[in-house]
């Protein structure tokens, strides 16, 4: 029989067949999430971002946005954040780009939680470093254990340049052995 199973592998429902009982491999409750793929929303005229609901199914109630590293923004899961902010606050405060490191991550840092809607409210100092605009398209990307949101002409400027250096440099591919 094939089965449903919660988070923590636990059974809630039989889906028939022939196959054996499925399990969710060894993994912490509550992490069970992948984000992928690119969506397009609007920011409203208040600065509120619609998250799409297949990455609102894979979020916590708490959530960290902050500035990316190419002028985007990026939204962490709090466990992902946790891990991240961990790594970075064991940096020497001694190390000039271990201070630049922290200063990008944390200084605009917000914690926020998705209203009803599944919306985030970006503050206004997180959208400009971003070029998001009010009343603008804005891409939802998501990038495995976290998410991205670009103004789409940064998007696509960064993406043209991103596939160049990898059709340049086929060694990239060649070294992750896929």
């Amino acid at each position: 029989m094939l089965y449903n199973v919660g988070v923590g592998g636990e059974e809630w429902g039989n889906l028939g067949g022939l196959a054996a009982k499925t399990q969710v491999p060894d993994q912490p409750v509550g992490i069970s999430r992948m984000f992928l793929g690119r969506f397009t929303y609007t920011l409203d005229s208040k600065g509120r971002l619609t998250i799409p609901s297949r990455f609102r199914d894979g979020l916590p109630t708490e959530i960290v946005v902050t500035r990316g590293m190419d002028r985007c923004l990026v939204v962490y899961p709090i466990d992902v954040w946790k891990e991240i902010s961990g790594k970075v606050t064991s940096l020497s405060i001694t190390n000039p780009r271990a201070r630049s490191l922290r200063r990008l991550l944390f200084a605009d840092a917000i914690n926020l939680e998705l209203d009803k809607q599944g919306r985030i409210l970006i503050p206004d100092r997180l959208r400009e470093y971003a070029g998001l605009e009010l009343s603008s398209d804005v891409l939802v990307i998501g990038l495995d254990s976290f998410i991205e949101l670009w103004d789409t002409e940064r998007w696509q400027a960064q993406n043209e340049t991103q596939m160049e250096v990898l059709e340049d440099d086929p060694a990239i591919w060649e070294s992750l052995q896929i």
